[in-house]
């Protein structure tokens, strides 16, 4: 399947948890998306959050081609061409506007766009997604909102993100209308910045195995 014929729907089935990775440093880019691969997280998120995240993207591309690498915190519609080149294969906004949702259309990957209120999701669904990141997941409302938001919209799947821990995600997961979590836990700034690379595929396995939890 290609990254121009894979759903955001196709790509959040694949795993419980999508790590949320700030890379820092480029030497800790393929180290860690082999150890997040290794224990079963193999949908990555690399957020457009420092200078490493476009060259971090590249390197995991052509070093792992078994992970499959989008990029976050797409903000503004130029983002979409230059993670084109890096070679990204789905993006991920914090929010949706037109300019967004027109550069999306534009693009040769698919997006998850990021809404927090009833009339952004209305707006969404406009642009014709069916398919969102409740971000920030805890200040939205958490669980109660992916509850409400259920009843008017139960045609709509959620990849909530922001906030979310070990502890919280299996009441996430166990909702109907979510697919999978975003989270960042499983990738911890002091063991990237130990090379804890072992400790951190411990931490993708146990995430990975939330999906029999919550099934």
């Amino acid at each position: 399947m290609t990254e121009r014929s894979m759903t955001i729907r196709n790509l959040l089935a694949l795993s419980p948890v999508i790590p949320v990775l700030t890379i820092e440093e480029i030497d800790h880019a393929v180290p860690l998306a082999r150890a997040l691969c290794a224990g079963g997280l193999r949908v990555l998120e690399i957020t457009l959050r420092t200078g490493a995240a476009l060259q971090a993207i590249e390197a995991v591309r052509e070093a792992l081609p078994e992970a499959i690498v989008g990029a976050g915190t797409l903000t503004k519609p130029e983002h979409f061409e230059v993670c084109a080149r890096a070679g990204v294969q789905f993006g991920v906004t914090p929010g949706l506007t037109a300019e967004l949702a027109d550069a999306a259309k534009q693009a040769d990957f698919p997006l998850l766009p990021g809404i927090m209120t009833p009339s952004e999701l209305i707006a969404g669904i406009g642009y014709g997604f069916d398919t969102f990141k409740l971000f920030p997941a805890q200040q939205a409302g958490g669980i109660g909102m992916l509850k409400a938001l259920a009843g008017p919209f139960p045609e709509i799947v959620f990849c909530p993100t922001g906030g979310i821990t070990r502890a919280s995600a299996p009441d996430f997961l166990a909702l109907p209308n979510v697919a999978c979590v975003g989270g960042s836990w499983v990738a911890p700034t002091e063991k990237v910045r130990a090379g804890d690379w072992a400790g951190i595929e411990a931490l993708a396995r146990d995430a990975a195995g939330l999906r029999k939890a919550s099934a």
